[in-house]
């Protein structure tokens, strides 16, 4: 029996180009690595299609389970993960997403991976461990006799997944493990002890509150030897092949990136090598939480530009009272302002990756713009993340809020990158210690600015009221976050003036600069070139 006829369904988003997106290609020319163009497209186009996306569901719908002991009762502490996770892990190393900029002598490495990792988005949750694969090795260059027994392993283009001794295995992936139940983000309240031994190595007893990604090969960790707080480097398994005495107490039930295992573990007299000098662990392993920072501006960008183009592909296939939804004046503000938020989140993005790529290469006035715009787009950029998943989301009705949609999957990821690395709180202070401590990374900022001045009256006065902000001391910690957003949206604006798409530039200086906007997306004045910013965000399929 037939009771009625399907239609006006949209079509799967399935068979499009992840990399087909103006921003970045255009950030990525521009920030000097047009040379990858091809390779970012290929994966791009690995990143749209139909089997990626359904790894990415296999391996959230199928979460990582913890197997403490074998059937024999002895520990193992392993973690199983559906065949799906392996796939999506074994795609972003071979494609380098992890630490092979670092065996890339090229100009423009890691903007390259930058892009990869942006384009490579089917599930967020093995993104994990491929950013701290990458951001371990400056880190771990405190040791230069580790380092070059483990770089070069950790760049490797191979994925040997396994717990077996390190310098066995074809490629090696890194972790970190940082935070305490007592302290949290306040790591110098550690209380794991290192126990120096007489062969020149440390025992760790104690415990970490969050480790993800616990089957990586080795993890940069925290831990009070005798000169103070230290940085370790701990291997899953020794190199006489007995596993290290490092326990996997349970995962985290969490609210999203379900697919990427987060454990609690304690040391157990953990065999551990000492990573830069004693006393100075927050030192040193700021260098790679500096970096996994930079993945958070990325995945969120990512994520933005993922919701947009799920909401664009919806709004152009879906009719309601006679016309697509694309042709709806009010739904056509909605999408043009989040591809104004998206293109902001990007263009900022890219230049952030470019920083990181001339820093890397010894440019010291890039060091000094990295450290502080780094610290502002990690604040501003994931923080718009979540309400943007939440209107594009909407964009699609009530199919937006089934599962089948992977816009629920979207929504639950969006509130992290704000929370991993340094919460938003965390990051707005560490903006002010930058602004107070270290007078070059100012200048280095108001360069950057000030490249853009006289293009648009609405960003000249906006960055006149930052300078005011910073020129005044009074309640300054209690003003960070309005401070540094306001830092952040005149370094969007200036990146838009000189290289975004005018149309977008312009609607990004009315409503974020000028004040003519609403509290809600979908509330840009009615001056905005709406079809020409919608063309950029409507995914091409098949």
């Amino acid at each position: 029996m037939i009771t009625h006829e399907v239609r006006n369904q949209v079509p799967p988003l399935a068979g499009h180009d992840a990399a087909d997106d103006p921003a970045l290609l255009d950030g990525l020319v521009r920030e000097g690595a047009g040379w990858a163009t091809a390779e970012v497209r290929e994966l791009g186009r690995l990143g749209g299609a139909a089997a990626a996306i359904e790894h990415g569901r296999l391996a959230n719908e199928h979460p990582p389970v913890l197997r403490t002991h074998d059937r024999s009762g002895h520990r193992i502490d392993e973690v199983e993960f559906h065949p799906s996770w392996h796939e999506l892990m074994r795609t972003a190393v071979t494609h380098g997403l992890h630490a092979a900029p670092w065996a890339d002598g090229r100009p423009g490495a890691h903007v390259a991976r930058a892009a990869k990792f942006y384009v490579w988005r089917p599930d967020a949750g093995h993104g994990c461990p491929i950013s701290m694969t990458y951001a371990a090795v400056p880190a771990l260059r405190h040791a230069p006799d580790l380092a070059a027994r483990y770089e070069p392993l950790l760049a490797a283009t191979e994925y040997d997944f396994g717990l077996r001794a390190p310098l066995t295995k074809r490629g090696l992936l890194a972790g970190m493990s940082m935070t305490e139940k007592q302290g949290g983000s306040d790591v110098r309240a550690n209380s794991t002890v290192a126990h120096p031994d007489p062969d020149g190595t440390y025992r760790l007893v104690g415990h970490k509150w969050f480790t993800s990604a616990p089957m990586c090969d080795v993890f940069l960790t925290l831990a009070q030897a005798p000169g103070g707080l230290t940085c370790f480097l701990v291997p899953r398994v020794l190199p006489d092949g007995t596993r290290n005495p490092l326990r996997l107490m349970r995962l985290k039930d969490k609210l999203g990136n379900r697919s990427n295992a987060s454990a609690e573990i304690e040391y157990e007299h953990a065999v551990a090598w000492r990573v830069g000098d004693e006393g100075r662990g927050v030192r040193t392993i700021i260098d790679m939480v500096n970096l996994t920072r930079l993945d958070c501006v990325i995945g969120a960008a990512a994520g933005m530009r993922q919701g947009l183009i799920t909401a664009a592909h919806h709004a152009t296939h879906r009719r309601t009272f006679g016309r697509y939804l694309v042709d709806q004046p009010l739904m056509r503000n909605v999408l043009a302002d989040l591809a104004v938020e998206s293109e902001a989140a990007t263009v900022l993005m890219m230049r952030l990756a470019g920083a990181t790529d001339r820093s890397a290469r010894g440019d010291a006035g890039e060091t000094a713009f990295k450290r502080l715009a780094l610290a502002v787009g990690k604040y501003w950029v994931c923080k718009r993340w979540p309400a943007h998943s939440a209107e594009a989301l909407e964009c699609l009705g009530g199919n937006g809020y089934v599962e089948e949609s992977g816009m629920p999957r979207l929504f639950r990821e969006s509130p992290l990158n704000s929370i991993w690395e340094g919460s938003g709180n965390v990051a707005a202070l560490d903006v002010l210690r930058a602004v107070a401590r270290e007078p070059q990374v100012v200048e280095a900022f108001r360069a950057e600015v000030s490249a853009a001045a006289g293009a648009d009256r609405r960003l000249d006065a906006a960055v006149r009221r930052v300078q005011a902000d910073l020129s005044d001391p009074d309640d300054l910690e209690l003003r960070a976050r309005r401070v540094v957003e306001r830092l952040a949206l005149v370094l969007q604006g200036a990146l838009l003036v000189r290289h975004g798409h005018p149309a977008v530039a312009d609607a990004f200086c009315a409503s974020r600069l000028g004040g003519d906007h609403g509290q809600a997306f979908g509330t840009l004045p009615s001056g905005v070139d709406f079809a020409a910013i919608i063309a950029r965000s409507v995914p091409k399929v098949g």
